[in-house]
């Protein structure tokens, strides 16, 4: 029997949220079936050698993002080698299907190899990558190809197949929506502890939590400028921000113009237990994104892990992220571009405890719908049609 190739650059011990994604599926799925095919980390030998799963790992080898073109040299030598680690990984685990992680650089590798070897494939879309994709001639080319070469095109939101569909010239039979999702068994509502606030210096104040890379689309430093008015009302709210990024010097900067810092905590390095507790004592999640031009939200699986535990959320209008809530049941959707939106919902949810422990609840059944078990076996019923 001819086996699948999940073919992702991102992939755990690696961090990022589609390959958390992967992870999830693949890992509950037939591990006779499937071989993944992914990036090089240090930390990769502990991992591979626990996961019940056949993995390969090959280095991407490429200095910054501008090598996946093939306008340099730099760049038609990286898909050669691409090429030929994947086809050695193809020959070796006699493989008949092609899962491809992204449209760039995967997609594309399987869409030479499809040229050459007649292998179907499949791809995951995350919207920012098409969309990021669209912002260059040169990987627009390539897009192209590895979305009109597709058997398959899996997409994380409705938000996503209708910016393929709108801009790309896909068929709409080879096009499907599948969400990321949620373990609720791991993601799940934990009381109030005090102890734990202490622990993270949180104590009993209300908190509004962040968990995303530290990037302009994000939108924290929409919701740190709303603080100046939050906090006129709420002296002792505390914003807490879990993640890295490029623009971690430009907020901690602009927290300190606006004198907020006992309002702003920066929570950086924290390993995956004392994140889910973060949700868990958080009071409301906030993921206040923005487009910045093409640079979209795909979905935001982090909206769906704070639901999970039991936290309302507020989500910019942004991609797919209204998908991910009951507007008015489980949170609210603002236009995240300017903080007058955020600050008045920040306070009219904190102002009504009887409305937010109604939310509370809402939140948690509706994450039901995208535990990953459902939503893994989805995916399989889709591979096997």
């Amino acid at each position: 029997m001819k086996k699948t190739l999940l073919f992702s650059e991102i992939f755990p011990p690696i961090h990022g949220g589609s390959g958390r994604w992967f992870w999830e599926v693949y890992s509950r799925l037939d591990p006779n079936n499937y071989v993944i095919l992914a990036g090089t980390t240090p930390e990769q030998k502990v991992f591979d050698d626990e996961a019940n799963l056949t993995i390969e790992r090959i280095t991407f080898k490429y200095k910054k993002w501008s090598d996946w073109g093939l306008l340099s040299i730099s760049g038609i030598i990286f898909y050669i080698n691409l090429f030929i680690d994947t086809w050695k990984a193809i020959k070796k685990h006699e493989i008949g299907v092609i899962h491809c992680g992204r449209c760039i650089p995967e997609g594309f590798i399987a869409y030479l190899i499809k040229s050459t070897l007649n292998i179907p494939y499949y791809c995951y879309i995350h919207g920012e990558d098409v969309e990021n994709a669209a912002t260059s001639r040169s990987f627009s080319w390539i897009v192209r190809r590895a979305l009109k070469g597709a058997d398959l095109l899996i997409c994380n939101s409705e938000n996503s197949k209708r910016v393929l569909l709108a801009h790309w010239d896909v068929n709409p039979e080879l096009t499907t929506v599948i969400t990321p999702g949620v373990d609720t068994n791991t993601f799940k509502p934990a009381p109030k502890s005090l102890e734990l606030r202490a622990k993270f210096s949180w104590n009993e104040r209300p908190v509004l939590l962040t968990v995303s890379r530290l990037e302009l689309r994000k939108g924290h430093a929409t919701l740190i400028e709303a603080l100046v008015d939050i906090k006129v009302k709420i002296p002792d709210v505390l914003y807490a921000i879990i993640g890295g990024g490029p623009q971690k010097p430009e907020l901690e900067k602009l927290v300190s113009e606006l004198g907020l810092e006992d309002n702003v905590m920066f929570m950086s390095e924290l390993s995956d237990r004392q994140m889910i507790e973060c949700y868990q004592q958080s009071d409301i999640f906030v993921l206040p994104n923005r487009d910045i031009g093409r640079n979209i939200e795909g979905f935001g699986i982090v909206m769906i892990e704070a639901q999970a535990c039991g936290v309302p959320v507020i989500g910019g209008n942004s991609g797919g992220t209204p998908e991910t809530l009951i507007e008015g049941k489980t949170g609210y959707i603002v236009d995240c571009n300017t903080p007058q939106p955020l600050s008045d919902k920040v306070q009219f949810m904190l102002a009504n405890p009887n409305k937010l422990r109604e939310m509370k609840l809402n939140a948690r059944a509706h994450s039901i719908n995208y535990d990953w078990r459902i939503l893994s076996q989805q995916l399989e019923n889709k591979f096997n049609e």
